[in-house]
């Protein structure tokens, strides 16, 4: 039972990135995940006086697809977006000034013009993540489960479907929803898990291509009569923690 492999979402709704290793404190989030988001118009998000806000506020998978034909990196450093497609550079700006912003923005201004409401604008709170849900967390996905749910849909599925933070492998399939309220153990990283992830249609979207070729949410209820796939836990004890290391469920 380890972890077998971890990433981060710097910007919502944008291209995942791995990880080898992730120093986590508690009560946060992996560093740089979804640090930044881009709305979709109307300017609801108050830096000043951060809150969660819901996915529908910003540019998403669920209802903007085209995101996933874009590749992204995101320099630590620098706080840096470099958008790709095609693997040629089609935009790049510093998110940490307001001309790097206005880079990023007249960029999603053109290419996303289709599906927004109003002028894009990439927003940012000191210490605020951009999950789908308001406690910040890690989410998490057995992989032993996503071979269960291949099998339900007879064709393979890529795990980055489901944008989790940490993926376990070695596991039974859905011992995971076993663990909800209980403390879990990931190498030298205590978390406690909270509630199950129930997925919505961001999960019918190839990760790679942008098309919109599956209808997961479906196929759980029909299958499984739910639909929850992943768990969210919140980080109790931090550390470093690895991609190998090991998983230690419940007692």
């Amino acid at each position: 039972m380890q972890v077998s492999s971890l990433y981060r979402y710097p910007v919502k709704g944008l291209s995942p990135e791995p990880l080898r290793s992730v120093s986590l404190r508690p009560g946060e989030t992996v560093p740089f995940d979804r640090v930044y988001a881009i709305e979709n118009g109307g300017g609801r998000f108050d830096p000043a006086a951060p809150r969660y806000l819901p996915k529908v506020n910003f540019l998403m998978l669920m209802r903007d697809e085209r995101l996933a034909t874009l590749q992204t990196k995101f320099d630590d450093a620098t706080e840096t977006l470099t958008v790709m497609r095609d693997g040629k550079q089609v935009a790049r700006g510093q998110l940490s000034t307001s001309l790097g912003r206005q880079l990023i923005e007249q960029f999603f201004a053109a290419y996303m013009k289709a599906e927004l409401r109003g002028a894009p604008k990439v927003v940012h709170a000191e210490g605020h993540s951009f999950s789908d849900v308001s406690a910040k967390c890690l989410h998490i996905v057995n992989l032993a489960s996503l071979r269960e749910l291949e099998k339900a849909v007879g064709r393979p599925v890529d795990p980055l479907r489901f944008r989790a933070n940490v993926f376990l492998d070695g596991l039974e399939p859905w011992s995971e929803f076993r663990w909800e309220h209980k403390e879990i153990g990931l190498g030298p990283v205590r978390l406690t898990v909270f509630a199950r992830t129930q997925r919505c249609e961001a999960t019918n979207v190839d990760p790679v291509t942008g098309a919109r070729d599956m209808a997961v949410p479906a196929q759980l209820t029909r299958a499984w009569g739910h639909q929850d796939f992943g768990i969210y836990a919140k980080v109790v004890e931090g550390g470093d923690l690895k991609v190998g290391d090991a998983v230690a469920p419940p007692a």
